[in-house]
């Protein structure tokens, strides 16, 4: 058991589509000590190549709850550009993007690490609390 008076958190994002790691998602932390407090913005980083990300803020002492967003649309758009140059016979204009974000909102505990995975298609997602 940790003594640590904080959780901490990581995250890394899976394009299920594909098989493969999420390369190149912003993902914002937030963090509040309690149901009823406002969400504190901690800051971001974004997936690496392996889809994961390394460097998110800390969490400050206190915190009850936590926040990851993942701004998924533009790279789902990358991802729909790079098809249609490849298959431009393939085009289609209205494509969109059905999720453009995906909000992750959980409990945390003192002295807990929390791994967070998002496996993500373009019309669905899962996550869990990983290890």
């Amino acid at each position: 058991m940790s003594t640590s008076t904080t959780a901490s958190v990581s995250t890394h994002m899976l394009d299920t589509s594909v098989g493969r790691p999420a390369e190149g998602v912003p993902v914002q932390l937030a963090a509040r000590a309690g149901r009823q407090a406002d969400w504190e913005a901690l800051g971001g980083s974004a997936t690496d190549a392996d889809g994961r990300c390394k460097d998110l803020p800390a969490l400050p002492e206190g915190t009850t709850h936590v926040r990851l967003d993942f701004a998924v649309e533009p790279y789902f758009l990358k991802k729909q550009a790079d098809a249609q140059q490849d298959a431009p016979a393939n085009r289609d204009s209205g494509a969109g993007v059905f999720f453009p974000e995906v909000a992750i909102t959980f409990a945390v505990e003192p002295g807990e690490h929390y791994h967070v995975p998002l496996l993500l298609n373009p019309f669905g997602y899962s996550v869990y609390r990983g290890s």
